[in-house]
């Protein structure tokens, strides 16, 4: 059974800012993997393909994002409710300090984003496309058939924090959270053994030296 790699899990000031934990962020991710398991387990035993095989990648950032809604909630034993699909915003605080907050979900090390500009608080997830065991190789060519959440982010963003697009008849409206809007998220989760990033670049070393100083709280 699959699980979140709780080696990988540090606190940020920014989860106490929204009413979120490190636990409700770890027992998240491992609730995405069991349904996501579950639901491949009935598909492959109907003699069918994995969900990833079935559905527009697209589609299956909308899932995790969905199924991560629904991780955070019962985590959070009361403190956040679902609103409605396709709803602003993802969940609802419930409890004292809990915010309203947004969910958004990329492919590898693509950068999240939606429809509208949507400033206040964030979880942004990013994940990989790997084999059952985990194993993950970086590369579009390489890509496997199991999702792996590599990265959680939460904080605050703001207008600035978003590249705005509105082209007509094409790709329409496009709000992405840029490199300004990403470094002011707090970096909570990040699987180093599925991370996309080289382990030979800048960005990587930075990230990884995170774990080595900040224990979970």
């Amino acid at each position: 059974m699959r699980s979140c790699n709780t080696r990988y899990l540090r606190h940020e000031d920014s989860l106490d800012e929204c009413g979120l934990s490190v636990d409700m962020i770890g027992k998240a991710v491992t609730y995405v993997y069991a349904i996501l398991d579950s639901i491949d387990e009935k598909l492959i035993e109907a003699g069918g393909e994995r969900l990833s095989e079935l559905v527009e990648l697209a589609n299956l950032s909308a899932i995790i994002g969905n199924l991560y809604r629904g991780g955070i909630v019962r985590a959070s034993e009361g403190r956040f409710a679902a609103n409605a699909p396709h709803t602003y915003p993802d969940l609802l605080g419930q409890g004292a300090g809990c915010k309203n907050i947004e969910i958004k979900v990329a492919l590898e090390n693509n950068k999240p984003k939606g429809h509208l500009i949507k400033p206040g608080p964030h979880v942004t997830l990013r994940y990989v496309l790997g084999d059952a065991e985990g194993n993950h190789h970086r590369g579009k060519s390489n890509r496997g058939k199991v999702p792996w959440i590599w990265e959680v982010r939460v904080g605050s963003l703001k207008k600035s924090h978003f590249n705005f697009s509105n082209t007509e008849g094409d790709s329409g409206k496009t709000a992405v959270i840029n490199a300004e809007g990403m470094n002011a998220l707090g970096i909570v989760y990040c699987d180093l053994d599925r991370c996309p990033l080289s382990p030979n670049g800048g960005t990587y070393k930075k990230i990884a030296s995170l774990f080595s100083r900040s224990p979970k709280r």
